[in-house]
Formats: C-alpha cells, structure tokens, sequence
C-alpha cells in the first residue's frame, strides 16, 4: 500500500472532462485526497464548459507530495499538457507512478516517456505523429501499466480507472474486477460485490 494518499489531477483549457469522471470519485471514496494542479491558479474551462479552480500550481508540485500524478487529454494537448509531461518525467525519477489518457498519451511520448515502455493511446499512428521512439512497445489494450507510467485511448476512461486503483491498492482485485465489469459492460451480475465494497455510500451514481 502506498503511504502518500494524494493524487494530483493535472487541469488545462479544454480537459477532457469524461476521462476522470470515473476515477475521481472512486478515489475520495477510498481515503485518497484529491488535488487539481495547473499552469496558473486562475479557472481553467474543461471541453465540456465547466469553470474548475485550480487548487495549486504546477510550480508548486513535488513528486514528494503525491502518491500519483493523473494527466487527463486536452484537445490543444500540443499546447496545454508539455509542461505536465515534463513534469510527469519528474514524478517517474523519484519513482511516482503517472497515469495519462488520451492526448496526453501523446504528450508522455513527445517527452521521450513512452520509448522503452509498454502502452497505448487512441491508435498507435496518433503517437507516430509525435516522432517518438517506442511504437515497438504500443499495445492494442484498452489501458496499459509498465513500470509507473499508465496510458489509455480515449474511449476508455473505466479502464483508465481500474489501472489507477489497481496501482493504488485502493480496491481487492476481486472488488476491482467486479468494478470494472459493472461500469465498464453493465455486468448485473457484479453489481453486488462492488456495491457491497463501498459501504453505505453505494455505487456512484
């Protein structure tokens, strides 16, 4: 079990607000404190319209601080998330784990992140764009972890979840398992052992 219970959220104009939607709540419920990070401390608006206030800047963020950095996709991801991908190569230094989805994928790339790990993203030309070194290591998956760095393609935020709990320790694989077939493929059948994992509080939603 990882002791540090904070998770960094990276935000940027444009985040792709479906890619943490999963992953957010199942965090806090589940002891972690979550904290938003950006560029500046004024409101950032996701892809969807919402006004979010950052809590710190990145300035500010130490791998030291954190027991995971979260980088969600951006549609100006060649603007909003190089900053974070250097950072990200901070984290994994001193051995933080990094999770990134979507364009943000592509970002872990560009910073040279991705070349002799295993992953994935949308398709594998999207990070050939990139001039990277590592398509030998792209997977078809719906979300890969190697060594601290977790990737995911866009339509799949459930899997995005389950590789960032499942490396947080936060859920029993059997939980997790359940989990993720309940959200990701409406499996009734698991509904009651991930529902029963969460207390009171239910399922979200």
């Amino acid at each position: 079990m990882i002791a540090t219970k904070t998770v960094h959220i990276a935000l940027y104009d444009g985040l792709a607000d479906w890619e943490i939607g999963h992953v957010t709540p199942y965090l806090r419920k589940n002891g972690c404190q979550v904290i938003t990070v950006a560029q500046q401390p004024e409101p950032v608006t996701t892809m969807g319209g919402l006004s979010v206030l950052p809590d710190r800047t990145l300035d500010q963020l130490r791998p030291q601080d954190s027991a995971m950095l979260v980088l969600p996709g951006a549609g100006d991801w060649e603007r909003a998330i190089p900053p974070f991908a250097a950072k990200a190569r901070e984290f994994l230094a001193a051995g933080v784990p990094v999770a990134a989805i979507c364009g943000a994928t592509s970002a872990l790339a560009a910073e040279g992140l991705l070349d002799d790990r295993k992953h994935t993203s949308s398709v594998a030309p999207v990070l050939e764009m990139t001039g990277y070194a590592g398509g030998a290591h792209y997977r078809e998956a719906d979300a890969v972890t190697d060594r601290d760095v977790i990737t995911a393609g866009p339509t799949e935020p459930v899997a995005f979840a389950r590789e960032i709990l499942a490396r947080l320790e936060l859920l029993e694989p059997a939980v997790l398992d359940a989990w993720f077939r309940l959200y990701a493929h409406s499996d009734v059948s698991a509904y009651e052992v991930a529902v029963a994992a969460e207390g009171a509080g239910g399922a979200a939603g």
